[in-house]
């Protein structure tokens, strides 16, 4: 049998060290091991990476601690954008949402995408058409209402200011959330799911939704979920990036990731981290701030709880 792994992600870069509290701190290590948890325990039991990846992030999107489902940030207009992805590395099929309000988990609207439409990527109005033939449940504001995110954009809103989710100029304590896994039979697979950045104009939209930039998956090589300075993270292709290499200049998964992000991402002023698996059930988790909270378990045995270097 082959090993089977999964690694998730809370964000990369989020709390300034000085500013996390031992209680904080316990509670994000609950939250991220539930997570873990609950996905590794579909591949223990047989369940496919696909499977495995869409219920850990469904975890976490449904913690208010991070950027995506009940914790998303506020957009310049006072609502919510969420935006997501995933890839199944066996038939790389894939599915993106974006620029949906209302879904509780987004993750699982970007799977339906991949598996009961004829497209990959469904953005804004036309998504909410999909969802509403789906019929899937809209949640009300309220349930996305969060008092921290709420102030952090009562404090720029009216001026031209955005926040990425890891700047370090603020206090506040979510991330981008993302679950790569490789299941019993060696077949991977990539989910990325956030709610954008604070205060932010026009319906933008990050690499988390976009196949190749923020989210990948192929058995070829291997399966990526990033989160950082989006718009960067979209001009170098990352988690293709990372493909790419392991494919063409034959590195492994921790060579082609921390290439990725310690050299070339840097290159081009990008910041934040990913998280790596092929298939053979190896791990990376390289990270290029201060901290990333991430978390990773293996049928040999190990298994990690992490947040800062």
């Amino acid at each position: 049998m082959n090993t089977f792994s999964i690694a998730i992600h809370g964000g990369a870069g989020t709390l300034v060290k000085g500013m996390m509290t031992s209680e904080l701190e316990a509670t994000y290590r609950a939250h991220l091991k539930n997570a873990l948890d609950q996905g590794y325990a579909l591949l223990e039991n047989g369940g496919t990476a696909v499977d495995a990846v869409e219920k850990a992030v469904q975890v976490l999107e449904d913690s208010p601690l991070f950027n995506a489902g009940k914790g998303a940030v506020f957009t310049a207009t006072g609502t919510h954008e969420m935006d997501a992805s995933i890839m199944d590395g066996k038939t790389l099929n894939a599915g993106g949402v974006s620029l949906i309000t209302g879904i509780k988990n987004p993750v699982s609207l970007a799977k339906a995408i991949m598996e009961k439409s004829e497209h990959v990527f469904l953005a804004g109005e036309g998504a909410m058409q999909f969802a509403k033939e789906l019929e899937y449940k809209l949640e009300d504001a309220s349930y996305f209402y969060d008092e921290l995110r709420h102030q952090q954009w009562v404090d720029i809103k009216d001026t031209d200011s955005f926040q990425l989710d890891h700047a370090t100029k603020k206090d506040s304590k979510f991330g981008t959330v993302g679950a790569v896994a490789c299941d019993q039979n060696g077949n991977i697979a990539a989910a990325t799911s956030t709610g954008g950045m604070t205060n932010k104009k026009w319906g933008r939209v990050g690499d988390s939704p976009m196949i190749g930039a923020g989210n990948y998956a192929n058995n070829k090589t291997c399966a990526i979920s990033c989160t950082g300075s989006g718009e960067f993270f979209i001009r170098g292709v990352v988690a293709y990036d990372v493909a790419c290499l392991m494919e063409h200049k034959n590195m492994s998964v921790k060579e082609a990731s921390e290439e990725v992000i310690h050299k070339r991402i840097l290159e081009i002023g990008g910041d934040g981290g990913l998280i790596a698996v092929d298939t053979l059930g190896n791990i990376s988790m390289p990270f290029n701030t201060e901290g990333m909270y991430r978390a990773s378990k293996s049928s040999q045995g190990d298994e990690e709880i992490s947040i800062y270097k």
